[in-house]
């Protein structure tokens, strides 16, 4: 193997190294990068590269060099290990079960396809990353049970959970039990949603195992994935693979599998939640995760 896979003239393509460069792009699609093996290092290959390499708190300058490849040859020993030394492994329903005592086992059976695909798409295959990922959906979404915001909140409820926007009991009452009207308020104007008038914070209320929220979160995830969310926003909680993918594509954005890397479940509570609600709750979900993957 080279030492190095630079990039001459844009990209390496030099015949000599086209089984290096194919080599190269096995083992990374083995790992799970979306990436096809051709024996040319283009910019889909450096793009998997730098990818690669941010995952693994590399340089993300996309040159194999030696570090890179150490990591990629580790990490293909490390897939070659049994699940209680740090392999991955396909999640069943009973795995998810252990994880999630209150989980409703049809809600599990439904969801547990779509883990599995959308996983490995987002380089979430790890047992420890899969054991920081699933106690944080678990907890917003009780356990897989809901996949959109429940935002039916009594009078009381509206003052003290959103009391900015609710500043006194008259207002609030107009309100109470009125989930349309609450999510319109709440969400107005900010977001990428228009007034209150224009309902878009109820249209774009939170959906998906980690609530995604807003008109332009809606956008930038639906760009992802090349479908109009805009026109069918229900989908993100109808579809299990969009409810797992808004979740994993919330996680990617914020680039939470570094902070799964080192074990930092305060760091990510805090970037999903905005604080610590719920930490404890996440902190049973992660130890009995952690107890059923092998972490």
């Amino acid at each position: 193997m080279p030492t190095n896979l630079r990039l001459y003239d844009g990209y390496d393509n030099r015949p000599e190294l086209k089984d290096e460069v194919y080599q190269l792009q096995q083992k990374l699609a083995n790992q799970g990068y979306p990436l096809e093996p051709d024996g040319e290092f283009g910019p889909g290959t450096e793009k998997v590269v730098k990818q690669f390499q941010k995952d693994h708190l590399l340089n993300a300058d996309g040159i194999v060099g030696v570090d890179t490849w150490d990591a990629l040859n580790q990490q293909a020993e490390d897939t070659t290990k049994p699940v209680s030394q740090g392999a991955s492994a396909t999640l069943t329903t009973d795995m998810l079960k252990a994880i999630m005592p209150s989980g409703k086992t049809s809600q599990l059976e439904l969801f547990c396809p779509a883990l599995n695909r959308q996983l490995v798409t987002y380089q979430l295959q790890s047992p420890l990353r899969q054991a920081h990922f699933l106690p944080q959906v678990a907890h917003e979404s009780g356990s897989f049970n809901y996949t959109s915001e429940n935002l039916n909140y009594s009078a009381s409820a509206l003052r003290q959970v959103f009391g900015k926007y609710f500043t006194d009991d008259a207002i609030a009452n107009q309100y109470a039990r009125k989930p349309e009207k609450i999510a319109s308020r709440v969400y107005a104007s900010r977001m990428g949603n228009g007034d209150e008038a224009s309902g878009e914070g109820w249209k774009f209320r939170g959906r998906g195992l980690i609530q995604l929220t807003g008109k332009d979160n809606y956008t930038s995830f639906g760009q992802s994935l090349a479908i109009d969310l805009l026109t069918d926003p229900d989908s993100v909680s109808t579809n299990p693979d969009h409810a797992v993918q808004a979740a994993c594509w919330y996680w990617d954005v914020n680039k939470l599998n570094q902070d799964a890397d080192r074990d930092d479940i305060k760091t990510i509570t805090r970037k999903i939640n905005g604080g610590y609600n719920g930490l404890d709750d996440r902190t049973a979900f992660l130890n009995r995760a952690k107890q059923v993957l092998g972490v």
